[in-house]
């Protein structure tokens, strides 16, 4: 979403599985359904990036961008599994959380038997919304309010090795999930030795032709809830472990839905996706610019 946010857009559910969740009252989306919020975090963006083993590998501070802060879940289960690594963890964890509205966080700081999760970090996240940035052991969090892809442009955002995708889905929030907008995202992450992987819930076709044209390799990901896959994409193909290939090439050929996320389907477009390096091998680097629209 861009521009003002009514606060009171946003209310408290209960789950079928018992779980506390945060709901727009104007599209009606929640956010982590099925599972919850903190199985989801932790399955679809902790686990997957293996986020646990890169923190015990000395380097650089490992710069973890979290693209929608929502109720903070994704980005307290990051800290969770930078703390619980104690003496193990060998290198900082830097986290940049990005939102439009703090609505959220707020709803779910206020009701901690439904958010249980938060509360060993509740100091941690009532000083983030006071002062966008706290310091913890071996990890800092900064917070940034506004327009989402405006923030990417930011001088003064780090290059990304991880990236959590996890704004409201293309139908509620459209302008975050074209190409061009994820083309923005691109230049945020890292294209030194370590590179950078972002990991997302949605996997269908529009989502990964947009990020395909964004610039990125994508791959499958883990299956979470209801969901039989998520999605992958990285800077290298060599960070995915489920890359696309010839079958999903196939599907999208009959697909009914061949365009990425708003934007037509142009016989430009189309030349770029085949054109992509992912279904060439040895190509290089992919040029996206003349997609700019």
């Amino acid at each position: 979403m861009t521009g003002p946010v009514d606060e009171r857009a946003f209310e408290l559910v209960t789950l079928a599985s018992g779980a506390r969740a945060v709901k727009h009252r104007g599209h009606g989306e929640v956010m982590h359904p099925g599972v919850g919020p903190w199985r989801e975090a932790n399955h679809l963006y902790v686990d997957q990036s293996g986020l646990a083993v890169r923190l015990t590998e000395p380097g650089p501070p490992l710069v973890l961008l979290d693209a929608g802060l929502g109720a903070a879940t994704n980005a307290v289960a990051a800290l969770t599994c930078a703390r619980a690594l104690g003496p193990a963890q060998q290198r900082e964890l830097h986290v940049w959380s990005l939102e439009t509205t703090l609505a959220p966080v707020r709803l779910a700081l206020e009701d901690a038997a439904g958010f249980p999760f938060l509360q060993p970090f509740a100091a941690a996240v009532q000083q983030l919304l006071r002062d966008d940035v706290v310091h913890l052991p071996r990890a800092t969090w900064r917070l940034v309010v506004g327009d989402m892809a405006e923030a990417w442009r930011r001088a003064d955002l780090p290059a990304a090795h991880v990236v959590f995708f996890d704004p409201f889905s293309p139908a509620a929030n459209p302008q975050l999930w074209t190409p061009a907008a994820l083309r923005l995202l691109r230049a945020r992450c890292d294209d030194g030795a370590e590179g950078c992987a972002l990991y997302t819930y949605s996997a269908s076709t529009p989502t990964r032709v947009s990020f395909l044209l964004g610039g990125f390799f994508v791959g499958a990901g883990v299956s979470v809830g209801t969901r039989r896959e998520t999605t992958v994409a990285a800077t290298r193909p060599g960070l995915l472990r489920a890359p696309l290939g010839e079958r999903w090439m196939a599907r999208w050929e009959r697909s009914s839905a061949r365009a990425p996320h708003g934007q037509p389907l142009t016989d430009e477009v189309e030349r770029a996706l085949r054109d992509h390096p992912q279904f060439h091998a040895g190509t290089g680097q992919p040029t996206f610019n003349r997609l700019a629209t």
